[in-house]
């Protein structure tokens, strides 16, 4: 006990300025964003590709280069445990997390889905390793490029097994993430819709991949917010790419998409994404710098555009 008035009030000062600390500390964890800044590893594949390189051949000299952007957070493709394992170490070696992956699956066919589900469920078993905590998919399209659309019995099926994969993943602690192109916008979008209405948002969350929304919309930025209002709630990730004149531009900026306004109505919605870079180059982007240029310019843009969302 205190021996005197004056030492009780130092007491009571000094809790009170410890409580204060601990309730400021408390408010700064509570503040932190969620995800680290991250690129998505098809950017480094095209601007790789341009290069008369391969992304992946060498990952001690690939990771280096992606080190060398100030990222210390990655997207990678996988199709096996074994990819995995293989980068692995070189995450370690250049301090890179591994917060999201994206996934290929066929969910559409019931004799190849269950095939899907258990290859992923093997993939995420391997990336518990690494903390990963949301695996990405877009469900394959009957083809490529083409204008070829999945019957109501196929897509019946496929949100069923985007459904069964998601409670796979939820029970690894992980999140499932539908990601779309432009070929789930045809038909009156009846693909991109039907995942989302007939999912449950308890193991199917939104992957918003922004410009293929507006290319897959014929370039509508309308089409970029009514999808905003309409599964806002449900977007736990962005793939961020930005296009001038309806063309890739070579790093992130302004130009078609507002994204000045996404990060406002982000804001608006309570949500705070796991933010990944994707900004490819296609054949008619300009070809001024390499992938590390540009990547940089990209980090530095983005933390600028999406400032709202971080304080």
């Amino acid at each position: 006990m205190p021996s005197n008035r004056r030492d009780f009030i130092n007491l009571l000062a000094g809790a009170s300025a410890a409580t204060l600390l601990s309730s400021s500390a408390k408010r700064e964890k509570a503040g932190a964003y969620p995800f680290p800044i991250a690129a998505n590893n098809y950017n480094w594949y095209t601007f790789y590709n341009r290069q008369g390189k391969e992304w992946g051949k060498d990952w001690d000299a690939c990771l280096a280069d992606y080190a060398k952007t100030g990222l210390t957070a990655i997207e990678q493709s996988f199709n096996s445990p074994e990819e995995v394992k293989a980068i692995a170490p070189f995450l370690k070696k250049y301090g890179l997390s591994l917060p999201s992956v994206y996934v290929n699956s066929v969910l559409h066919k019931a004799d190849e889905a269950q095939k899907s589900i258990t290859t992923v469920s093997s993939i995420a078993d391997e990336l518990k390793k690494l903390g990963t905590k949301i695996v990405v998919t877009n469900p394959t399209p009957i083809s490529w490029g083409g204008d070829q659309v999945k019957s109501d019995e196929e897509l019946k099926t496929q949100a069923a097994n985007l459904e069964k994969m998601g409670a796979e993943l939820r029970k690894r602690g992980m999140t499932l993430a539908y990601h779309t192109h432009d070929m789930e916008m045809k038909a009156g979008a009846r693909e991109f819709h039907h995942m989302l209405l007939n999912t449950s948002a308890q193991n199917v969350a939104f992957c918003f991949d922004v410009h293929w929304i507006y290319r897959g919309s014929q370039n509508s930025h309308l089409a970029v917010f009514d999808v905003m209002k309409l599964y806002g709630k449900r977007i736990v990730e962005l793939h961020i790419r930005q296009s001038v004149n309806g063309v890739w531009s070579e790093t992130f900026g302004d130009g078609d998409i507002d994204y000045r306004r996404l990060a406002y109505e982000l804001k608006v919605l309570k949500l705070r994404p796991h933010l990944v870079i994707e900004q490819c180059v296609e054949a008619k982007s300009p070809n001024t710098m390499n992938g590390v240029e540009a990547h940089i310019k990209d980090l530095t843009m983005i933390k600028e555009v999406f400032k709202p969302l971080f304080s």
